[in-house]
């Protein structure tokens, strides 16, 4: 209860202190890549419940000869780029966590093709809310491999506190400056979960 009361204050102060941010990224956004300027997607939340998480778009819809969309490294942007480096990208996602689909901190939610690939250890990350950061993204985010990334997820589902989060936080802050994890070598973000990897 303390935790969701954290949530609902802070994101909401958040959502009006940076308002003047929201208004220029999107006007940067819709003169470079035009409408729509929010990137949606179907994520598992808690328990698995699916939510659509928000993003600013940092990718074009550009796609080749036969019509099917290009490779992401070739549709980022470069505005796209910066606000992926920054983290500034993820700032919509405080509306997730005003309505209580979200937390500030908690396991990243990732794609809902994934759900099925867990096994009971990894399945464990659904039990407490998604998160904007986590254990996980201060221990390496990007650059982790995905079985690390889900042994400290489960870390995080074992070993919540309100003094752990502070300290997730704290570090968020200090990884965003220093730009670290951002992706994995190779990919624009990550390679993709197969179950194995």
């Amino acid at each position: 209860m303390a935790k969701r009361t954290f949530d609902l204050l802070l994101s909401a102060i958040s959502l009006i202190l940076l308002s003047p941010v929201f208004l220029i990224i999107s006007l940067i956004l819709l003169s470079s890549i035009g409408w729509p300027i929010f990137f949606t997607q179907s994520r598992p939340g808690f328990k698995g419940k699916i939510f659509n998480l928000i993003k600013f778009r940092t990718m074009s819809n550009q796609v080749g000869s036969s019509g099917e969309l290009l490779p992401d490294e070739v549709r980022l942007t470069k505005i796209g780029k910066f606000l992926r480096d920054s983290s500034l990208d993820e700032l919509p996602e405080l509306w997730n966590i005003l309505v209580g689909q979200m937390s500030f901190v908690g396991p990243r939610p990732l794609l809902v093709k994934y759900l099925p690939l867990y096994n009971e250890q990894q399945k464990r990350r659904h039990d407490v809310l998604p998160g904007l950061t986590g254990w996980a993204q201060i221990n390496g985010r990007n650059a982790l491999t995905w079985r690390q990334k889900f042994e400290l997820d489960v870390w995080y589902v074992d070993h919540a506190n309100f003094w752990v989060d502070v300290k997730i936080i704290f570090f968020t802050i200090a990884k965003v400056f220093k730009q670290e994890g951002i992706s994995q070598a190779g990919f624009v973000s990550s390679e993709e979960f197969n179950g194995q990897n």
